[in-house]
């Protein structure tokens, strides 16, 4: 079992009580996943679009205030598309083509 905390707050100003988010989407799967659980391709392809497009973090989603962080599943990708590269976080090769558009040239994983 994994000791990672569902979410942290990351703004200074009063927010409501983290028990709040329970029946949200990211709730959900932070604590299925500190649980031991495994996710399904819907939810991979979930979790690489809402890392992909929020603008605070590279490896958490963002929710009212709290930062719920998913380092522990995601991986770094190098997308070659167009013709210059860039760094992409997501679970697996799959769900990144998912959410990126157009054609990609080369996919490579960063240990």
């Amino acid at each position: 079992m994994n000791t990672l905390p569902i979410a942290v707050k990351f703004v200074s100003w009063d927010i409501p009580a983290l028990e709040t988010l329970e029946n949200s989407k990211v709730y959900a799967l932070r604590v299925k996943l500190n649980n031991g659980g495994t996710m399904d391709r819907a939810e991979k392809n979930w979790l690489a679009e809402n890392v992909r497009s929020n603008s605070y973090f590279r490896t958490a989603v963002p929710l009212q205030g709290y930062r719920f962080d998913f380092s522990d599943v995601l991986h770094k990708y190098l997308v070659n598309q167009y013709g210059s590269w860039n760094e992409y976080h997501a679970p697996d090769k799959t769900s990144l083509r998912a959410v990126i558009y157009g054609r990609i040239n080369e996919i490579v994983e960063i240990k």
